[in-house]
């Protein structure tokens, strides 16, 4: 078995990062569950929490919906929890519980008085070994799904942007599709594909599992290998690397969305995966352009010009690819195409000309408070424990990834910019309300 005690100290950085600076023990069961531990007992609250590696991107690409639809149907109920029973059983013990799911991992947690620890333990154990998945549990978050993206997607203004970029900005990559899938794909899908994921993925070696909080270490090891211990160790989930070809011209398209009377420009560059240095010289550029409303665009485009509602930039950050964002709504007759060459002309100074020094310390300061407010909580910290061991590989992120932005310079932000960020390396979608049918004359 696989141990690691880290302890951490350091005189280089500010009291203000000191404080946050998170200790941390982990280590692997037998059946090759990792497992993380952080004891801070200055609250009487635990966050029992486990990520296991499987996304939209792990679809089949007939079956898309499925991890975002196992995040709802694993509360159903399990062997020894009946059916409606989790969330009851979870608020009567004083907590709180959630999941999310993205293209790369999907994340369960609850909140308890850390004197309920050992609940949290159980049910997460009974989710991974004991899950009861029937056609009644298949049919019923059938339901709540179609009408979380009714909710959220079909009713919701600008709410399919995401899904019509990804459709572009990837061919062969599984990020092409929306993380919550298609209905059609989940309404043809049987019982049995159902289960045959579940078998895949929601396995010991497959996951992590973080307790964060006030506990006592050698007890907290003896309950979890008493609940995680005896849970088989499946099949080595079996990935293919996927790669995509350059973009090297161009890429227009159009959606209409019935939902908006705005129409909307976005540019989407496909950017190289968050563990690499060059996505982080990214979202210090998104900072730069649209964090605040002293940031270029905003200042530009909304203050000054008048020619834009909202504008800005951001870098989704994913584990094999990222997408860098810019987008702008119009103001009164501005053209869709003049404020993208407003856009681009931002860019284009920031390719060609070094941020200044006053930019620079701002950014500096921006991203410290960052790292700072990241480590703030339980749940935050067990999120990027989780987080940084599954997907970045390198578990002490969570106290060195603050070193990564304080070494970037203004040389390599000029330089990434010029790297990702140009015309014939995107896709430029326009926005636009739905077409009104013309009445035809008589």
């Amino acid at each position: 078995m696989k141990k690691h005690v880290i302890y951490l100290a350091s005189l280089l950085l500010p009291v203000s990062i000191m404080a946050q600076k998170v200790t941390f023990e982990e280590y692997d069961l037998n059946n090759g569950l990792h497992v993380v531990l952080h004891q801070d007992n200055s609250a009487p609250v635990v966050t029992t929490s486990v990520m296991y590696h499987v996304g939209a991107k792990d679809e089949n690409p007939e079956r898309t919906g499925f991890a975002h639809f196992f995040e709802h149907l694993l509360f159903e109920g399990t062997k020894n929890i009946g059916k409606g029973k989790w969330f009851e059983i979870v608020t009567s013990n004083g907590g709180s519980n959630n999941a999310n799911t993205t293209d790369d991992r999907t994340y369960y947690y609850e909140v308890f008085p850390s004197n309920s620890l050992e609940v949290g333990l159980w049910m997460e154990s009974e989710r991974m070994l004991h899950p009861v998945i029937d056609q009644t549990g298949v049919d019923t978050q059938n339901e709540v799904v179609k009408e979380e993206k009714r909710l959220r997607v079909d009713n919701s203004p600008y709410g399919s942007f995401l899904a019509e970029i990804k459709k572009s900005l990837f061919t062969k990559h599984p990020y092409r599709w929306a993380t919550i899938g298609s209905m059609d794909h989940l309404d043809a899908a049987t019982l049995e594909e159902f289960q045959a994921f579940n078998d895949t993925y929601y396995a010991p070696n497959n996951a992590v599992l973080v307790v964060a909080g006030d506990l006592d270490i050698a007890k907290t090891k003896k309950m979890i290998e008493a609940y995680f211990g005896p849970i088989p160790k499946k099949a080595e989930v079996k990935r293919v690397a996927i790669k995509e070809e350059p973009i090297t011209k161009e890429i227009k398209a159009k959606y209409n969305d019935p939902n908006i009377q705005i129409p909307a420009i976005v540019a989407a560059y496909r950017t190289p995966s968050m563990k690499t240095r060059d996505a982080y010289v990214l979202n210090m550029i998104s900072t730069v352009l649209s964090d605040g409303k002293s940031s270029r665009l905003y200042k530009k485009l909304v203050d000054e010009k008048k020619m834009a509602l909202q504008v800005g930039a951001f870098n989704v950050s994913q584990e094999d690819y990222g997408m860098y964002l810019t987008y702008g709504l119009p103001l009164g007759d501005t053209k869709l195409e003049d404020l993208v060459k407003e856009i681009d002309d931002e860019i284009v100074k920031i390719q060609n000309e070094l941020i200044s020094e006053r930019e620079f310390e701002k950014l500096q300061n921006k991203y410290e408070n960052q790292f700072v407010n990241a480590n703030s909580s339980i749940e935050g910290i067990a999120n990027s424990l989780a987080k940084y061991y599954m997907l970045y590989g390198d578990i002490n992120l969570i106290n060195n990834e603050i070193e990564i932005y304080k070494s970037v310079t203004r040389e390599e932000i000029k330089n990434v910019a010029k790297k990702y960020l140009n015309p014939n390396q995107r896709v430029l979608l326009e926005y636009l309300p739905k077409e009104e049918p013309k009445n035809e004359k008589s």
